[in-house]
C-alpha cells in the first residue's frame, strides 16, 4: 500500500526573494547531513483520512507552533523514490525558526543494543531563500518550490488587478 504524507510550506515575502521554512529531521541517522536532507513540515496519514487536516496537525507537531490563520494554497503532489506520495499546501506567514519544539519518537539506539532512546522528530528549522532551499530540500520535494513561485506570482498579479 502506498504511504501518504501531507505538509505545509510556510513562506514569507522577503527581498530579494521568497523565503521558506524548512525542517531538518532529528535522530542519529540525520546528524551531520545537510544538503538534500531538509524537508517541509509533514507527516503520514492513513488512506481515507483528510490530507489537509493531517498537514495542519503535522505542522504543529513538527514545529510546536499552531498553524497561522490565512489562505492555504494547494501546491502539488510528488512521489518519493520510495513510492510515498506527499501532498503540500503553502501558507504565507512567519515564525521564529529557533523556537521550534518538535514531538519525540523512540528508537533502539545504538542498533541492536536493546536500549530505546527518544529523539526529536525535527531537530532544527530555518528560513531559506528559494535558491538555497533547493540545495537543502530533499530533491523530490523541490517541485513544491517551483509551484510556490508560481502561486506567489499569481497572487501578486491578482493583487495588482
Amino acid at each position: 500500500m502506498t504511504k501518504l504524507s501531507a505538509g505545509i510550506l510556510l513562506y514569507r515575502l522577503s527581498e530579494p526573494e521568497i523565503e521558506v521554512l524548512l525542517v531538518h529531521p532529528g535522530g542519529p541517522y540525520w546528524r551531520g547531513k545537510d544538503l538534500g536532507a531538509w524537508s517541509i513540515p509533514k507527516g503520514e496519514y492513513a488512506p481515507g483520512d483528510d490530507a489537509l487536516a493531517a498537514a495542519k496537525r503535522e505542522f504543529e507537531e513538527e514545529t510546536g507552533f499552531p498553524l497561522l490563520a490565512g489562505e492555504l494554497q494547494p501546491l502539488a503532489e510528488t512521489r518519493l523514490p520510495t513510492g510515498k506520495v506527499i501532498t503540500a499546501w503553502a501558507l504565507e506567514g512567519t515564525c521564529d525558526a529557533d523556537a521550534i519544539h518538535s514531538n519525540l519518537f523512540s528508537m533502539e539506539w545504538p542498533p541492536r543494543s536493546g536500549r530505546m532512546r527518544e529523539f526529536p522528530e525535527v531537530d532544527r528549522a530555518a528560513w531559506f531563500p528559494l535558491s538555497i532551499a533547493r540545495t537543502k530540500l530533499h530533491p523530490a520535494q523541490a517541485r513544491f518550490l517551483d509551484r510556490l513561485a508560481e502561486v506567489v506570482s499569481s497572487l501578486g498579479a491578482q493583487a495588482e488587478e
